[in-house]
């Protein structure tokens, strides 16, 4: 019986077993890596250097694009360079690593998601309190509650994992590490720990997911009710890209943890992993830009009379 203190690597899942597709597959990669660090990263410049964006809702979002950065980056830098070395290898200390900062920064990205649903509910269905209940203190208070769950969440998870004794071959079926595959390689009843752990976070989540539900339902209720056109268009075009960015989130991971062993496929579990953990980081940005008038403005004040004034 192997134990964990005997297993010093894991192996990861082969992309491919020739040159020119693993080549493929780090270009592709690559691709989707810097799409995500330019958009975030645009993100994160214009919110922090233009002042008429300091304010409750693009500080979330500013929150929001450093975890993507975080999440995408503590997967494919790895991915990459497995694929254009040729190897599968990561280190059991890699390993504890990459899922303690993932568990970590999806956790307190859910959440953040939650906090940004009741900042579009207090923005429409309380202007007048907007101020009061969404004021700086309050502001700081729900990102630090938001990094804290995360973090707290992972840290038990991720500990409780790597405390039990592992009795198979160190082979996993993922690209990146994740709890479920290193539990496959237990050979310890612990792992109902675990499963407790796994309870407590499934109920945070719903109850996470019901409250967005709720805070949505009170929002279109308002907005239907605003009696101009044009004031309805502009109210849903602040919801609509959180709206979007959160169903993407929920869906692909519902879907990559719910969907039943029946449609399970090698090939299909590569691209749902793929889907959940590499597609939301770098499509988030284009989500939140493309009809926001204040980001777009924001950037063409940044970099727009630069580019101009260096032609």
């Amino acid at each position: 019986m192997h134990n964990r203190s005997s297993i010093t690597e894991f192996l990861l899942l082969a992309f491919a077993d020739t040159w020119e597709l693993q080549l493929l597959h780090f270009g592709l990669f690559l691709g989707i890596y810097l799409t995500a660090l330019l958009g975030n990263g645009l993100i994160l410049t214009a919110v922090a250097c233009d002042h008429r964006l300091h304010t409750p809702m693009y500080f979330f979002l500013l929150n929001l694009a450093l975890l993507d950065l975080g999440s995408i980056s503590t997967i494919l830098p790895k991915a990459m360079a497995n694929s254009l070395w040729g190897t599968r290898a990561i280190s059991y200390q890699g390993c504890a690593a990459q899922i303690f900062f993932f568990v970590f920064l999806i956790g307190a990205e859910y959440c953040f998601l939650t906090v940004m649903a009741y900042d579009r509910y207090v923005a429409i269905c309380k202007p007048l309190h907007y101020g009061s209940l969404l004021g700086s203190r309050a502001c700081a208070k729900m990102a630090a509650a938001a990094w804290g769950s995360g973090f707290l969440n992972s840290l038990l998870h991720t500990a409780n994992t790597f405390s039990l004794p592992l009795c198979q071959i160190n082979v996993l079926d993922r690209f990146f590490c994740e709890i479920p595959e290193i539990l496959k390689l237990s050979c310890s009843d612990a792992n109902i720990t675990e499963f407790g752990f796994l309870v407590m976070t499934v109920c945070l989540a719903f109850s996470c997911f019901v409250f967005i539900v709720l805070s949505y339902v009170q929002i279109f209720r308002v907005v239907l009710r605003i009696p101009s056109e044009q004031g309805r268009q502009k109210a849903f075009s602040t919801c609509l890209p959180h709206l979007a960015v959160v169903s993407l989130f929920l869906s692909t991971i519902m879907f990559a943890y719910l969907k039943t062993t029946s449609i399970s496929s090698p090939s299909l579990d590569l691209v749902v992993a793929v889907l959940y953990s590499v597609v939301p980081p770098a499509v988030n940005p284009l989500i939140y830009s493309m009809r926001n008038k204040e980001l777009k403005d924001a950037l063409w004040k940044l970099f727009g009379k630069w580019f101009l004034q260096h032609q």
